[in-house]
């Protein structure tokens, strides 16, 4: 009979697992975060069911208006819960400790795209049922749905990134007031508000925003409307924003 052998083995577990772990733990967290919730879920449903009971008094069109809401939600996933999250993980020295696990700096990284990739589909759907439970009918055209499923995921790419380089550089508490102003900035700025309604020299500073790009081509992919300029324009935010992101982030504070 051979011995036992009882000696130690550890091991870090496969990276893609290590990856997946961290995402979920991320994802918890913001879960559990009640203002988090209150601007990825709250806000847009209250909006959704505020244009159902009044928006025809109003002249609020659902189709559009609740595209744009669906927009709103995604920049926050991108955006806004992102930023908050790293900066005080940076200022309580999180991020520096997750660094001496197994996880490498890429791993967190990618735990963190991970999360937001997973908040963000879980809020459309949230979003979308509730839309079309009361009574919303998007008409997307084929051309435009294939737009449209470029556009979000660099469009997320993008607010991360800008996430991330606020969260890397200004202090937690900077951060916190900064991405909550920025919130509300991003939903007047093409998020709600279509390009149309503002003045015509507001316009072409608004269509190069990555907000508006999304906002835009979630509104015409609901009406059936073809606009692949916001494509381009999300691609440059995103590659531009994580070289940014890439270059000023600091792990400590």
């Amino acid at each position: 009979m051979s011995a036992l052998d009882l000696r130690p083995a550890a091991a870090p577990a496969p990276r893609a697992r290590r990856i997946l772990r961290h995402a979920l733990m991320e994802t918890t967290l913001i879960l559990r975060n009640g203002e988090q919730l209150l601007l990825a879920l709250v806000i847009p449903l209250g909006l959704i069911i505020g244009q159902a009971v009044a928006g025809a008094r109003f002249g609020i069109s659902r189709e559009p208006f609740v595209a744009s809401v669906i927009a709103l939600g995604l920049w926050s996933s991108g955006f806004t819960s992102p930023a908050i999250t790293t900066a005080f993980e940076r200022r309580y020295g999180v991020l520096e400790r997750l660094v001496a696990t197994p996880l490498r700096r890429s791993d967190l990284l990618l735990g963190k795209a991970t999360m937001i990739a997973l908040l963000a589909l879980g809020q459309a759907a949230v979003l979308v049922l509730a839309g079309l439970a009361l009574g919303w009918r998007p008409a997307p055209t084929l051309a435009q749905s294939l737009v449209a499923l470029a556009v979000v995921p660099f469009a997320l790419v993008a607010f991360a990134g800008l996430a991330l380089t606020l969260a890397g550089r200004a202090s937690a508490e900077l951060t916190l007031g900064v991405a909550n102003l920025v919130y509300l900035v991003g939903a007047a700025a093409g998020l709600l508000v279509p390009v149309s309604g503002f003045p015509a020299w507001a316009q072409p500073l608004l269509t190069a925003l990555p907000t508006t790009a999304l906002g835009e081509t979630l509104r015409a992919w609901a009406t059936g409307s073809f606009a692949p300029r916001p494509l381009l324009v999300v691609l440059l935010w995103a590659v531009a924003a994580i070289a940014l992101a890439r270059k000023v982030f600091r792990w400590t504070s």
